[in-house]
């Protein structure tokens, strides 16, 4: 009996040793810090860019194809962390929103940005489904909206100016603006290059980024040299599968970044891409 009351004892103490170790490794992740942090997500051909404020604050720009976001978020989100406060549609193609499916069902989310374009596929009925049962409050985006993720990060969304609902879905793709400190990132999903020159062509004066994620994987239907100019990134993120069967990156969109000296970075030759922001610059790894 004695033997069993000093096995139980030890035992109550390491688990309150360890549960202690445990609240305080909480305190300490969860407290704001001076980095923004962007992860171009390894999806395969698709798109998914996860986003932490510096007061931890969460926002998924894409879900990337079914079945492949669980992985990746499990790679830069705590293990304990099951919130992430906003999902931001950019265009509804089953490559953009097909993992947002598996992030409502394990994630509470709070609110979700669409720009208001229209899939007739089944992927995009269970999207709906879904983020009515979360529930979560959802939202058109609209050019001139703010958002404000914390700790001085801001998205600005840049496209659409106007109903959208009847357009193609990749003409109508979100194009939006991340903030923080002196540095940026330009998202355009799958824009084609007469929507981003349409929306340069608003206020150019704004469109200048420290990164770009490049159009539609890289195709040759986006990131003209007009729209790379008004932004004139120091790098430029592209986000596809390996092997694809659509040839992403094309060639042509390559050269032209080549031509420009901007560096590219792509998911399907490295992988998942984390870029860190002390707003002043940002490093990768």
């Amino acid at each position: 009996m004695v033997y069993l009351k000093k096995n139980l004892l030890e035992t109550l103490t390491i688990t309150f040793v360890f549960l202690n170790i445990f609240l305080w490794y909480v305190v300490y992740t969860e407290m704001p810090s001076d980095k923004m942090t962007v992860a171009f997500l390894n999806v395969g051909q698709g798109d998914a860019i996860y986003i932490e404020s510096p007061t931890h604050n969460q926002l998924l720009i894409d879900g990337g194809s079914p079945h492949k976001i669980a992985a990746e978020l499990g790679g830069v989100m705590h293990f304990y962390d099951r919130t992430i406060d906003m999902l931001l549609v950019t265009n509804p193609d089953a490559d953009h929103i097909g993992g947002f499916i598996d992030v409502l069902r394990s994630y509470h989310v709070r609110d979700v940005i669409e720009p208001g374009t229209k899939n007739s596929s089944a992927t995009y009925a269970e999207l709906g489904d879904s983020i009515k049962e979360e529930p979560a409050r959802n939202t058109l985006a609209r050019r001139g909206m703010v958002i404000h993720l914390g700790g001085g990060a801001d998205l600005h969304i840049l496209f659409p100016d106007k109903d959208v609902s009847d357009w193609k879905t990749n003409d109508g793709s979100v194009i939006a603006k991340l903030t923080y400190g002196a540095t940026s990132v330009m998202f355009t999903g799958d824009a084609p290059s007469g929507t981003e020159e349409y929306t340069t062509s608003l206020d150019p004066s704004i469109m200048k980024s420290t990164i770009l994620k490049a159009g539609h994987h890289g195709s040759r239907t986006s990131v003209s040299e007009m729209f790379m100019q008004a932004v004139s990134p120091q790098y430029a993120i592209i986000s596809a599968g390996t092997k694809n069967k659509y040839g992403h990156p094309h060639k042509e969109t390559l050269d032209l970044f080549q031509k420009l000296k901007i560096p590219v970075l792509g998911t399907y030759k490295l992988g998942r891409i984390v870029a860190t922001s002390d707003g002043r610059e940002f490093s990768f790894k």
